[in-house]
């Protein structure tokens, strides 16, 4: 998927109430996971990830800073992020557990 064209969301965006359900594209830009939830919010906040997994089950949750994720909007007005992570190093982080 080529981002170029899509809008970074602003600071005052990074919210549980627009992030939650975003795809995040990784490294590859393969799919990697989506939102689940999000702690905190803003730059300084953590989103919740579930990783692998197929419809749901069995995917695993990390945290990682939101500020290590780029959240945009696409032509459609969907929000997605894109991370340098990979979907194995998602894998091999440690299990979020609320």
């Amino acid at each position: 998927m080529d981002h170029a064209n899509h809008v970074r969301l602003e600071p005052t965006e990074l919210t549980p109430a627009v992030l939650e359900g975003a795809t995040v594209y990784g490294a590859d830009d393969d799919k990697v996971g989506t939102v689940d939830h999000v702690h905190g919010a803003g730059a300084a906040g953590t989103v919740i990830i579930d990783v692998g997994g197929f419809l749901g089950i069995g995917a695993k949750p990390v945290a990682v800073p939101t500020a290590d994720l780029d959240f945009m909007r696409d032509e459609n007005g969907e929000v997605h992020a894109v991370t340098a992570w990979t979907k194995d190093q998602l894998k091999a982080m440690p299990e979020h557990r609320d």
